[in-house]
């Protein structure tokens, strides 16, 4: 018996079929098929009981498969925790990513994660929750990153960072010149805001119901659809947003925007990491997701 077989045995209960497994894992049909009859030869009893429609686990089956999954925690577990010593390491990093993520936040971490770690090399595609796990599902992503938790069968989502969406005011603003303001004096003004939906708008509305406020008292004067809108319009004076400062920070140095704490209310939020449930993560991207844990506060 070994780790592998586990990790097989353990796919084909969790998709249903040696057909899915030997898709999910890389292997073809017979492979898988041969790993199980040797697992199945180990312990000296039938693991799945086959018919021509399906294959469901059997007694000794449900009996291995919660200690499968806990090997396969554990292997995750060892990698994670041997990631701080493996800068030698080499491969391709295939990843997704949220836009304010991909455009935001990862752009500062990538120059330091490439020092320490110059034999990996990156490739990021940014896109929406969807299509980032339309693409883990069919491998063509090692794992994705995203700024809201999702819930799916076949997929683990953990977070790897945290967030927290700040005031964001015109340099000449009568604000400008205060280091937190309370939320009520925030919300006398006119709001520039990203469209309802996205990850950003969610946060905040969330925050204003939990203190009791309505929604429609707030005074969106303008919703657009990314970012970089959002902040041109605050530049021009149109209104005050809410976003994280990791979007500002050149606005900010030139003097442009200016960041207000609020005194009386959080805005925080996580990023997760997400990817197959059925597939480990290769050793080169768990050092990265736990580079990421590392640095996210530097």
């Amino acid at each position: 018996m070994n780790f592998h077989q586990l990790h097989i045995f353990y796919t084909v209960s969790e998709k249903g079929s040696f057909s899915a497994a030997a898709q999910a894992l890389h292997m073809t049909q017979p492979a898988v098929t041969m790993q199980v009859q040797s697992l199945e030869d180990y312990f000296g009893t039938k693991l799945f009981n086959r018919s021509t429609k399906k294959i469901m686990l059997s007694d000794a089956g449900r009996t291995l498969l919660p200690f499968a999954l806990r090997s396969m925690e554990l292997m995750r577990q060892t990698d994670q925790a041997m990631a701080a010593y493996t800068h030698m390491l080499e491969g391709r990093l295939l990843l997704g990513s949220s836009l304010t993520i991909g455009e935001y936040v990862l752009p500062r971490l990538l120059a330091p994660f490439g020092k320490a770690y110059p034999n990996i090399s990156v490739m990021l595609k940014i896109m929406n929750t969807t299509q980032i796990m339309e693409e883990i599902t069919k491998h063509q992503l090692n794992f994705g990153l995203i700024e809201a938790e999702v819930t799916h069968p076949d997929m683990v989502i953990e977070p790897v960072m945290e967030d927290e969406l700040k005031l964001i005011v015109p340099g000449g603003h009568e604000l400008a010149g205060r280091s937190e303001v309370l939320l009520e004096e925030a919300l006398r003004f006119p709001f520039v805001l990203r469209e309802q939906g996205s990850g950003t708008r969610r946060v905040m509305e969330e925050q204003l119901l939990s203190k009791g406020m309505d929604l429609d008292e707030l005074q969106v004067v303008m919703e657009l659809g990314s970012t970089g809108a959002v902040k041109s319009a605050v530049e021009a004076g149109l209104g005050i947003t809410m976003l994280s400062p990791s979007t500002v920070r050149h606005e900010v140095a030139l003097g442009l925007l200016k960041i207000v704490n609020i005194s009386d209310a959080s805005f925080k939020r996580q990023f997760y990491a997400i990817h197959q449930k059925s597939t480990l993560l290769p050793i080169h991207a768990v050092t990265f997701l736990t580079f990421l844990r590392q640095h996210a506060e530097d």
